[in-house]
């Protein structure tokens, strides 16, 4: 959930390897902490001490880009405003009301808080959003569900949210050329054909901008230690072939069925590996890019 408080660690790279090369081997093979490597501390308004910030999704490429979600804010205002939440396969229902919201805590108070801590801890970062140099271009989303034991298929009509279609990677290649150590923190709005504004599952878009980077690793950020098995016991690893009978037997629910729907689809576009984590645990970052053991479920 976006309500995760979580250490980031920010590697530089200090050496003629990049970071993202260092981390393409299998995951059991540990990687040394490159030398040179930063830890960003500080945290957003109203986060303990210990941790620091309340990302949803981690799109990592050269450990240098931040994308993040907003469940519990938006659905705080909404409660003030009276405006009454409704999810569909773990996603949200949005109308007109609900989309003013979305983008104003989404594209606000979340995206310059994270930018605030990053700066404070010593890194750079910037705020955008999506639809900042139309890096984000989506096509509506659409669910189909079927009742059980029924062979009628339902067409339901999530309103503005919006599906990855196009990402236009020329923003972010502008602020990390090799002059630059610009860290973008990016909220997961997208624009439509029809010009209009749409609400973006976080990891998914996560998912989209890793993939069209070429991404090594895609980190999806949460407040449980991964996927789950029927008796509570964290599954290490997953093949991506596996996560379609996870969601049919009932043991992913809820919002971890966009989390591994996306794990699997970046993987099948050419990333290397996703990992679902407890962004709450001490140095989890650091225990999945650099130990043998890594953390949370990986997706193959």
């Amino acid at each position: 959930s976006a309500s995760a408080t979580a250490e980031l660690r920010h590697a530089a790279p200090s050496t003629s390897e990049p970071v993202n090369k260092q981390m393409g081997a299998p995951r059991r093979a540990a990687h040394p902490a490159p030398p040179g490597a930063r830890r960003a501390e500080g945290g957003a308004p109203g986060t303990p001490r210990r941790a620091h910030f309340a990302v949803d999704g981690f799109a990592c490429w050269w450990g240098r880009i931040v994308h993040y979600g907003g469940g519990p804010q938006i659905a705080s205002l909404l409660d003030k405003l009276g405006i009454k939440s409704e999810f569909q396969d773990g996603l949200r229902v949005t109308d007109d009301a609900t989309m003013e919201a979305v983008e104003m805590v989404l594209s606000g108070p979340i995206n310059k808080s994270i930018v605030r801590a990053i700066n404070a801890a010593g890194g750079r970062a910037i705020g955008l959003s999506g639809s900042d140099g139309d890096l984000m271009r989506v096509r509506r989303a659409k669910r189909i569900t079927r009742e059980r034991d029924s062979l009628v298929e339902k067409v339901i009509d999530l309103g503005y949210v919006g599906e990855p279609e196009k990402i236009d990677r020329s923003v972010i290649d502008v602020l990390m050329d090799n002059k630059s150590d610009l860290i973008p923190v990016i909220a997961p709005v997208g624009v439509g054909q029809d010009g209009r504004r749409y609400n973006v599952n976080a990891d998914t878009a996560a998912g989209a901008i890793a993939a069209a980077l070429g991404a090594k690793r895609l980190l999806l950020l949460t407040d449980i230690a991964g996927v789950l098995d029927h008796d509570g016991n964290l599954i290490r690893e997953l093949d991506q072939d596996q996560i379609a009978e996870l969601i049919d037997q009932g043991v992913v629910k809820g919002g971890m069925i966009p989390k591994l729907e996306t794990a699997a689809e970046v993987v099948r576009n050419g990333v290397g590996g996703s990992v679902i984590l407890d962004g709450r645990a001490k140095n989890a970052l650091l225990m999945e890019l650099f130990t043998e053991h890594g953390a949370g479920t990986i997706v193959y």
